[in-house]
């Protein structure tokens, strides 16, 4: 399909959250998938709103997803005056007309008519205006925003490709404001100026905007008489308790998840599964697979649950998948970050290839190694670990065995294994070696005990120990 072109358009006013992530995914998912063109288009309208450094980490984000663009990104800012020239088409053709009234007005009638049982939205005050009116307001310094003028009769119906036919009646959707009193136009106008011109053909977005469309589609109607393109609203995304999406549920915003330590392949892939799947039902895949099973077909218009634990899991999946050469490339920065650029990159090889079967994020990861690289002088455990010391069975025993064994053993991890001499010592070692595990790592759990004190050396690895058994005595 060489002559389809689908658009992914942020407003650069925050962080990019996860559905908006989604809405980007399963357009560039149908692009690649059918051989077509993928856009983006940044809808930097509202200038009190929108910032550069906001749509510069969007691209950064999308960029970091893996979620290239066929051309050079397109910036609403920079075509005012091609949606004020529509406005002005718009306007000489009596579709469109200048309304005086001010948001006071309107809400003031809103609320009389809500209070008579009428139905509320714009009554349609300056519809018939005639130019001696129109002067005689301006005269009065009032300014004029543009309304367009829905018709009076009839339904809006158009063919969505996930939900069928959608329909509504005209009466419903009351003369909508497309350029504000200021100049600015909104969202209606822009979005249908900017994808006739770029030839867009399919437009897929979140359920949220379902309702604007029957504007956008009047506005084409009246701005040219090209085919409309396709529509497919996609499903809302919501918490683990179907509410809306909200920062309660964790983090909302794709830099917050690449931040904590997501990769960027994992989060695709779980991201690609909210309201599609593919028809063999699989949950693991690579962007390629992705790419080769997605189409609009599988997609539902049933809400799809964000799931952080279901997501961590993926993410788990996704590194032990890589190689270890990779994964490791992937930690490097954040160990650098955290411990300084010049750690010893052999234990760091090693620490990530004994963590990789063990952590599921790359944060995870730098965590558990914190011990093998913070000076000695910062090595600290945490109350409740050492409360787990304390409660250990006999652990004054278990230190001092220890301490015994590792002293006079050789140094690799068959011989570091500490569980016979503790066994001799009619003690179970599973219930035990928690001790030693906070003595050496700061923490009751961590990465492989043995290799992590093979790693720690024979000096630091003793020294931690006496220092617990000198802690315990005081």
């Amino acid at each position: 399909m060489p002559d389809v072109r689908v658009r992914f358009s942020p407003a650069p006013t925050g962080s990019l959250h996860v559905g908006s992530a989604r809405t980007a995914l399963f357009n560039w998912l149908f692009a690649r998938h059918h051989g077509a063109t993928y856009l983006l288009r940044i809808e930097d309208t509202d200038a009190e709103r929108s910032t550069e450094a906001s749509a510069a980490e969007i691209q950064a984000v999308l960029g970091w997803l893996g979620l290239d663009w066929d051309e050079p990104p397109m910036h609403q800012s920079t075509r005012l005056d091609r949606y004020r020239a529509a406005a002005e088409r718009l306007l000489a053709d009596g579709v469109a007309y200048e309304c005086y009234c001010t948001e006071e007005e309107v809400r003031a009638r809103n609320e009389a008519a809500k209070s008579e049982g009428r139905p509320p939205g714009y009554d349609g005050h300056c519809r018939e205006l005639t130019p001696a009116d129109r002067e005689r307001l301006a005269a009065e310094g009032r300014s004029a925003s543009i309304r367009f003028r829905t018709p009076d009769e009839g339904s809006s119906t158009f063919d969505d490709l996930i939900r069928g036919e959608v329909s509504v009646e005209w009466f419903r959707i009351p003369d909508f404001v497309i350029v504000r009193s200021g100049g600015r136009p909104l969202f209606f106008l822009a979005n249908a100026v900017d994808d006739l011109e770029t030839g867009i053909t399919h437009v897929i977005r979140g359920e949220d905007l379902l309702d604007s469309t029957h504007r956008v589609l009047a506005l084409r109607r009246a701005l040219s008489a090209s085919p409309p393109p396709a529509y497919a609203h996609l499903p809302l995304i919501v918490g683990p308790d179907r509410a809306k999406l909200s920062k309660r549920h964790g983090a909302v915003a794709v830099e917050d998840l690449r931040d904590e330590g997501f990769l960027s392949e994992a989060v695709l892939n779980y991201l690609a599964l909210l309201g599609w799947s593919p028809e063999d039902d699989r949950e693991v895949m690579t962007g390629e697979e992705l790419v080769a099973a997605f189409d609009l077909d599988q997609v539902t218009h049933a809400a799809a649950a964000f799931d952080h634990k279901k997501l961590t899991w993926m993410n788990g999946e996704h590194m032990r998948a890589l190689p270890l050469d990779e994964l490791v490339e992937r930690v490097r920065p954040l160990a650098h970050e955290r411990f300084g650029a010049d750690i010893d990159e052999t234990v760091l090889i090693a620490t990530v290839r004994i963590g990789q079967e063990r952590s599921e994020t790359l944060v995870e990861l730098v965590d558990q190694m914190d011990f093998l690289f913070v000076p000695e002088s910062e090595f600290t455990i945490d109350p409740e670990s050492w409360d787990v010391l304390v409660g250990t069975e006999r652990v004054q025993e278990v230190l001092d065995a220890s301490v015994k064994h590792l002293e006079a053993c050789d140094w690799n991890h068959d011989a570091i294994d500490l569980r016979p001499t503790l066994t001799e010592l009619d003690l179970k070692p599973r219930k035990v070696l928690k001790a030693v595990y906070v003595a050496v790592e700061g923490r009751a759990a961590g990465l492989p005990l043995f290799e992590s004190v093979e790693l720690l050396g024979r000096d630091r690895t003793l020294d931690r120990l006496l220092a617990a058994q000198a802690r315990l005595t005081r």
